[in-house]
């Protein structure tokens, strides 16, 4: 990072480039402790949040660049829009030369057109799966509350710098258990892989190819909080495309709320069209 005076402004011997990154970052640091301070929140408490370290955190208000993942953490904690503040944060040389902690494990050869997902993800190119890419209701049913549909938006991108679609989930009534990750297609295969990898945690979605509805269908598997620790979960999950979200659309949705029928017909559908299945356990034999 460059240097900087007491006055905070850029040392005059570096170029105009480096000291608008200096400006880019030192405003998204500016959002980062406004919003901390708004949130009442100590470094550890936010750490704990973001499901890291607190000296993560600090190496963040210093400055340092951290992963990506850690930075979509602190924004959903904080209620910050995250891509206006990546796009603030890319303005570091680290970011902008491609070091930063998401590029870890990262195919050699992106960067290089960004036009081919790696061979891993089903080597899938970018025109092959443009029509993905868009913003989707998801529904599926909560893990905690019987009888409560979770709605929340999906946005799917195309990512150049790891040529692959990624995918952020937004407005989540638990927002800082949002994920963010990548979708894997095979070329053989009817269904599509939406994972999230966070410290070893992973996340799976299995869902159909994206038909002509805009539809997706499956299941998600994943780990859920029940008192003092996380159990594993599988509920149908709908995605479904959408330009525009409306009041009353996203949440926790209950019987007595207007789009309680149309969202519960559709999970119904995943499993009765048969999208999903969800196997059940043979009843015990009385010894």
């Amino acid at each position: 990072m460059p240097t900087t005076s007491k006055q905070g402004k850029a040392d005059p011997g570096h170029s105009a480039v480096e000291r608008a990154v200096v400006k880019s970052q030192a405003q998204a640091l500016g959002l980062i402790r406004t919003a901390l301070i708004e949130k009442k929140m100590t470094q550890a408490e936010l750490a704990d949040a973001a499901d890291c370290h607190e000296k993560t955190i600090q190496n963040l208000l210093a400055g340092k660049s951290v992963r990506q993942q850690t930075l979509f953490d602190v924004c959903m904690v904080l209620g910050l829009d995250y891509e206006a503040l990546k796009n603030l944060w890319a303005g570091s040389p680290e970011a902008a030369a491609g070091t930063d902690g998401d590029r870890d494990g990262a195919p050699e050869h992106a960067g290089r057109g960004g036009e081919i997902s790696p061979t891993y993800m089903g080597a899938y190119s970018r025109a092959a799966v443009d029509h993905y890419v868009g913003s989707y209701l998801t529904l599926r049913q909560a893990f905690s509350s019987q009888g409560i549909i979770t709605a929340y938006r999906t946005d799917i991108v195309w990512d150049p710098a790891w040529p692959s679609l990624l995918f952020e989930e937004r407005n989540r009534p638990d927002a800082p258990y949002s994920h963010r990750g990548r979708l894997y297609i095979p070329p053989s295969s009817q269904f599509i892989h939406l994972v999230s990898l966070t410290k070893g945690a992973m996340r799976m979605v299995i869902v159909s190819q994206i038909d002509r509805l805009g539809q997706m269908r499956g299941l998600i598997t994943t780990l859920n909080k029940r008192g003092a620790m996380f159990v594993p979960v599988s509920t149908p999950i709908v995605y479904a495309r959408k330009d525009d979200f409306k009041e009353g659309e996203l949440g926790e949705i209950g019987p007595d709320q207007p789009m309680y029928g149309a969202y519960q017909s559709m999970l119904h559908d995943a499993v009765a069209q048969g999208y999903a299945s969800l196997v059940p356990v043979a009843e015990a034999k009385p010894r």
